[in-house]
């Protein structure tokens, strides 16, 4: 199975979801270190569908400006575009599998599509 994590090194819950996927057993991981190579709005856009949520569900709003700039209650393609210009709006980590896509926090929620 491939797995693909969209992951920050300096975050704790990445770190032990990415530590998850490098011990399961016949797992390939594609490490995305999204705030170098940030996604694309449209590969957000079905991130989150994949994964059954809204873009702002998938906001990051601890350190960061988002609710000041209204994000949380702004449409789709806007929140999209603002993550896709700004990586660190991107809550992390998000994981795809051929079993599905998860917003890993925490970090064992890795383990419904594993």
């Amino acid at each position: 199975m491939k797995a693909t994590i969209w992951h920050n090194p300096a975050c704790g819950t990445s770190r032990k979801t990415l530590a998850i996927l490098e011990e399961a057993p016949g797992v390939e991981v594609n490490v995305v270190e999204y705030l170098k190579t940030p996604p694309s709005a449209e590969k957000l856009a079905q991130l989150y569908r994949d994964a059954g949520m809204t873009p702002q569900a998938g906001l990051r709003l601890r350190g960061t400006d988002a609710v000041e700039r209204g994000l949380p209650d702004a449409d789709d393609a806007t929140v999209l575009a603002a993550m896709a210009a700004e990586p660190k709006l991107i809550e992390r980590p998000l994981v795809e599998t051929e079993k599905g896509v998860r917003l890993c926090r925490p970090q064992d929620v890795v383990a419904q599509i594993l």
